[in-house]
């Protein structure tokens, strides 16, 4: 089994490596950012997994993760990362990413993940998509999905549809049916009442 590490932090990838390398049968790469880890894809590959922390230097965000899945080299890739917000491990899944990875998940559970999607399923920790986060508790945030709240947000920041539909990776016309979905359930009728409103609830 391969896998490719890419993370800017020597000491988590040091430790990383040394546990999985104690559990034995995994063959494992590193890099300390994305262009080396896009060369590395390229010509030590095939890779089962590659595994690439969220904020090394190169990723840009998840623009890395839908390089890396381009890939030929790289059968899954996954992010590890130290910001695990479920809309991030939404976004990251909905692009094809084989999981999303805490880094403060225990040693056994993290080698176990690793070959988990290196055999081509899914992986995310026990419980983190059902976690509540405070918004979870908001009454507002309540009458609203997840995606409807990644909209308002949206809306708070004063973007348009269409810059709301490249955050979230959808079309146009999801984000203007959203739009309209959350303008009846927060008892808005235009997008700057919608967003004086999840600011006034505190929401964001």
């Amino acid at each position: 089994m391969k896998v490719l590490i890419a993370d800017d932090h020597e000491l988590i990838l040091d430790t990383l490596v040394a546990f999985i390398e104690t559990d034995g049968g995994i063959d494992v790469t590193t890099a300390p950012d994305f262009a080396t880890a896009e060369a590395k894809i390229k010509t030590d590959g095939p890779f089962d997994l590659v595994l690439l922390d969220l904020n090394m230097p190169g990723m840009n965000g998840l623009d890395g993760l839908q390089k890396a899945i381009a890939m030929d080299n790289a059968a899954h890739v996954a992010l590890i990362t130290g910001e695990a917000s479920r809309i991030l491990a939404e976004k990251a899944l909905e692009l094809g990413a084989a999981g999303f990875v805490p880094k403060t998940l225990p040693a056994k559970s993290l080698v176990n993940a690793i070959k988990f999607m290196a055999m081509g399923e899914q992986y995310l920790p026990a419980g983190f998509m059902t976690a509540e986060t405070a918004e979870d508790k908001h009454p507002l945030a309540q009458k609203l999905t997840e995606r409807e709240r990644q909209v308002l947000k949206g809306l708070t920041e004063g973007k348009s549809n269409k810059e709301i539909a490249r955050d979230l990776d959808l079309s146009e016309p999801t984000i203007k049916l959203h739009v309209k979905t959350l303008y009846r359930k927060v008892g808005a009728s235009n997008r700057t009442q919608a967003a004086l409103i999840a600011r006034e609830a505190g929401l964001f």
